[in-house]
């Protein structure tokens, strides 16, 4: 079971390998619309899989689908955080 932290302020950089959070609130102007259509949507689940050298770009796992995104892109995906109880 999880408990959900909120925190606005909260983005997908500041995930730590491993870590899982749902995407929150988010501009879909600022998104690209590939990221929109591959499940990158308010209350899917995020976990953040490998750094790459140089910490970017960010390997991410979205509901079962791999990608690939900047740094400058994770920074205008906010989060909630998951915690185990």
């Amino acid at each position: 079971m999880f408990k959900i932290i909120l925190n606005s302020m909260l983005t997908i950089i500041d995930l730590k390998k491993g870590q899982k959070a749902i995407i929150g609130e988010m501009n879909s102007d600022d998104i690209p619309l590939k990221l929109l259509e591959m499940g990158c949507l308010p209350g899917n689940e995020v976990e953040l899989v490998q750094i790459a050298p140089f910490k970017d770009p960010l390997y991410l796992n979205i509901n079962d689908t791999y990608l690939s995104i900047r740094r400058e892109t994770a920074r205008l995906i906010n989060i909630e955080l998951k915690v185990d109880e």
